[in-house]
């Protein structure tokens, strides 16, 4: 863990359990670029948002994946 990303964990975690909801499992569980979607502001990620059919292929593959166990 970066010695940046180690000073800022404090206020990451307090801004998550506020801002997001989060508990405590729910912070640690996530990866630092989970964390930095979920505080990003969504109209400046407007150009990475996922298509329709993208959610789609996603959803059909994750259906495959389920029956193929």
């Amino acid at each position: 863990m970066s010695e940046t990303y180690a000073r800022q964990l404090p206020r990451l975690i307090a801004v998550a359990a506020q801002y997001l909801g989060w508990k405590p499992d729910e912070f640690w569980a996530a990866t630092p670029r989970e964390l930095h979607a979920a505080l990003s502001d969504p109209s400046q990620a407007a150009s990475e948002l996922i298509s329709l059919a993208d959610i789609q292929h996603l959803l059909e593959r994750d259906s495959d994946d389920r029956n193929s166990r």
